[in-house]
């Protein structure tokens, strides 16, 4: 699969149809059904193409009535904010540990069994493509904040996976550290499942914070080791530029 993730790719082909005409403001979009026929695509890719289009602003999301076109909002990806990866996940930490607590109140069989899937996606992807990986643990846990039954906690966690997935340094970052850690993750969302099965709003709370506050740790790891490796280098290039001038 290219770099650029395929419901990335059908978020664009809607996007064009929208500006097009095609699909005019205050429209409702076909169906998940229709479009996954259309493009040839799973609902699920369809799913995370309108969830993706939402955060951006170009369609509103209606449970029980549909997906809308809306107004073209003023700006566009650039506006996201200059953060840093560590910056990030701090914040994640704190409103997605919310939306797991809320979730646990709301959630139903049929929910708890989408996510078990998920998760299962995950382990299965560590055989797989990276991309596979990452698109179950962003369904994850977009999953929960729509489970929250706060859209304002559902809006801003859509926005934290746009930057998550749009800012070069920020998904560099999340890149080197989770390309080897597939078995953690599973791990670690089992035990948010597992909060969110027991409706225990506090313990899928410490799930969520425990699963970002290892991730935090392993980037800070990850950092120190790119910090010594560049030191070392310097280290090697100085040595050589050295031993250079006294053959002189």
């Amino acid at each position: 699969m290219s770099e650029k993730r395929l419901y990335q790719t059908i978020a664009r082909e809607i996007r064009t149809l929208i500006d097009s005409g095609d699909f005019p403001v205050g429209a409702r979009l076909p169906g998940e059904r229709e479009l996954a026929e259309r493009f040839n695509v799973s609902r699920v890719t369809i799913r995370e193409a309108e969830i993706a289009l939402e955060a951006q602003g170009r369609i509103s999301i209606r449970t029980g009535s549909g997906v809308y076109v809306t107004r073209r909002p003023e700006g566009g990806p650039d506006a996201l904010p200059n953060v840093t990866a560590f910056e990030l996940t701090a914040a994640r930490a704190v409103i997605e540990a919310e939306a797991a607590a809320l979730a646990s109140a709301n959630i139903t069989d049929d929910q708890l069994d989408e996510l078990e899937e998920l998760i299962l996606s995950m382990s299965r992807a560590e055989n797989g493509t990276d991309s596979e990986g990452e698109d179950a643990d962003r369904l994850f846990h977009l999953t929960i904040a729509r489970i929250s039954g706060n859209p304002v906690i559902e809006y801003f966690v859509q926005m934290i996976w746009r930057m998550r997935t749009e800012l070069p340094r920020v998904k560099r970052v999340y890149a080197s550290v989770c390309k080897h850690d597939g078995e953690a993750r599973a791990d670690e969302h089992s035990a948010i499942l597992e909060a969110l099965r027991n409706r225990d709003p506090a313990a899928a709370r410490v799930a969520m914070r425990d699963h970002f506050h290892r991730l935090f740790e392993t980037m800070l790891e990850a950092a120190e080791s790119e910090a010594l490796s560049e030191v070392r280098r310097r280290t090697e290039l100085d040595r050589e530029r050295f031993l250079a001038t006294t053959r002189i």
